[in-house]
């Protein structure tokens, strides 16, 4: 992907700070991986192949739907079977909003990020492009109201309404209470 804000999703202070996803073969049973999750609090798991490069993803709602609605069996199926096969994945040195951008538009919110060699490096959720547009989109609006409210009056005029709607505020308050 080509970098069109200069952000790279390695140079997110979450990229170094975020603890190691949880990996699993995909032969691994569901049960092992639904542990490992409850424990350590994580929405998600990685499937990796003998190589550690990522063929898939684990996530609660590949639980929900594609094992307890169907009545399987944690400790007789395996990860394979509910996995989400081939996810997106994005590379260390792609773009933040590009990845932001396809996140939402496909509706997933958890990103493996891979090395070069398509290792597994970190997940990157919704949650963690929060604090890099938060900032952007306040300043953004900030500005789009300035340009919506300034566009056609006058600095005068605004003034001038102002002066005018406190006079007759007055008037009413004085004369009609």
């Amino acid at each position: 992907m080509v970098t069109r804000t200069g952000m790279r999703l390695v140079d997110r202070p979450e990229f170094k700070l975020k603890a190691k996803p949880v990996t699993f073969l995909k032969t691994a049973k569901v049960f092992e991986a639904i542990e490992e999750m409850a424990d350590k609090n994580y929405g998600s798991v990685v499937i990796i192949d003998k190589d550690r490069v990522v063929i898939g993803i684990v996530t609660e709602r590949d639980i929900v739907k594609r094992l307890v609605a169907k009545g399987l069996d944690p400790k007789k199926t395996v990860l394979e079977d509910i996995m989400t096969a081939d996810p997106k994945v994005a590379r260390e040195d792609d773009d933040v909003l590009d990845w932001l951008r396809i996140m939402s538009n496909e509706r997933f919110r958890r990103l493996p990020v891979v090395d070069g060699d398509g290792k597994i490096k970190v997940i990157f959720t919704q949650g963690d492009f929060v604090s890099y547009t938060w900032p952007d989109l306040i300043y953004h609006a900030k500005q789009l109201a300035k340009a919506s409210l300034l566009k056609g009056f006058p600095v005068y005029g605004i003034v001038a309404m102002i002066l005018v709607y406190s006079i007759a505020m007055i008037f009413i308050f004085n004369y009609f209470i």
